[in-house]
């Protein structure tokens, strides 16, 4: 029984571990978009969900939404990446 306590527990800690080291791409976000809870000269990312995220860089790739450089970044990141870092930047960036 202990054996499996001990089980649960590593595979919780893995997880928080996880989520927070960012996907790769997501640490240049802060350079424009700041930290949670910093002003920026950017719309803040923090606290937008993911799909919001996901929309919002596909529109970016596509020419669908104008930009003066994201929608030049947005095409550096595929569906899987972009993914990865809208949830993450979703749950916290932590």
């Amino acid at each position: 029984m202990w054996v499996r306590v001990i089980a649960a527990v590593a595979c919780l800690l893995a997880g928080a571990a996880a989520a927070e080291t960012p996907p790769p791409g997501a640490e240049g976000c802060g350079g424009c978009h700041g930290p949670p809870g910093r002003a920026s000269s950017m719309p803040p990312l923090a606290g937008r969900p993911a799909d919001e995220l996901v929309t919002a860089m596909r529109a970016f790739r596509d020419g669908s939404r104008p930009a003066v450089l994201m929608d030049r970044i947005a095409r550096g990141y595929g569906e899987a990446e972009t993914a990865a870092i809208a949830a993450w930047i979703a749950g916290g960036g932590r």
